[in-house]
């Protein structure tokens, strides 16, 4: 399975090389007829990571097993790494938000077993709007610890607050949600829009203060502007660089008219 070794910041692959992310967001829970498309086309493009939006079923239609699977089958034969998310439990701070995620994901551990060297679980988007981090970090561990009693081994993705945009979540609180892993095979995802990713100063101070605790980090999302600024994207993709920190944009295709810009 992808494994992270203990105080490291280097995500490993399944043979034990560095891997590093780099890759595009796919909507397959409201676009499922473009996922193969999009699959497809982000892997020619060289894209080795695709983040899939699936859904638990409490705001949009359930994502079923068959369909992880599929979605899996497709994510291998590209040769790109899967890595799944729940979008439900998106900007929500109530708990019951997120362990209907994890619930989830323990009810289709069947599809995760087995393919713990090609999919990362990301629990739920950008859970926890606000910016509360022990809040945060105390809905994270109970999560991890549901998904890892169900004998789920395969690495986690866990999105800090703010609606991901709150790094300093991970700073001062992500060790103790580490350590809630007995595995210790989590990883941590900031999303760069305008308050995350919108200066160079702001970018690298985030990046740096997440890496200091000495655990993985990703820019699981990012775009070029968002509501209320401009992102500082060319940062984010040299500076990532420069760290050896994975990013994946936002998105290939997935937003309304409003947002059509992401």
């Amino acid at each position: 399975p992808y494994t992270t070794l203990f105080r490291s910041t280097q995500i490993c692959d399944a043979n034990g090389n560095a891997f590093v992310m780099r890759g595009v967001n796919i909507p397959h829970a409201w676009y499922s007829s473009y996922t193969e498309t999009a699959i497809s086309g982000a892997a020619a493009l060289g894209a080795n990571t695709v983040r899939i939006v699936v859904s638990d079923g409490y705001k949009w239609s359930k994502t079923s097993a068959s369909e992880l699977n599929s979605i899996i089958a497709m994510c291998k034969s590209n040769n790109v790494v899967c890595i799944l998310e729940v979008h439900d439990a998106t900007g929500s701070d109530s708990t019951s938000d997120l362990n209907a995620a994890a619930s989830y994901w323990v009810e289709n551990k069947s599809v995760l077993q087995g393919n713990e060297a090609y999919v990362i679980l990301n629990i739920a988007n950008e859970w926890y709007g606000s910016s509360d981090g022990y809040a945060w970090a105390e809905g994270c561990k109970t999560a991890i610890r549901t998904i890892r009693n169900a004998g789920i081994s395969n690495m986690i993705m866990v999105d800090c607050a703010g609606w991901g945009q709150a790094p300093d979540s991970i700073l001062y609180y992500g060790s103790s949600v580490f350590q809630a892993d007995t595995l210790g095979n989590t990883v941590f995802s900031i999303h760069m829009y305008e308050y995350a990713g919108g200066s160079a100063g702001t970018i690298k101070n985030n990046i740096d203060n997440a890496l200091s605790i000495g655990v993985p980090v990703v820019i699981g999302e990012f775009g070029p502007y968002h509501s209320n600024g401009d992102v500082d994207e060319y940062t984010i993709m040299s500076y990532c660089t420069q760290k050896n920190v994975g990013y994946l944009g936002w998105s290939w295709k997935g937003n309304g008219s409003d947002l059509s810009y992401l």
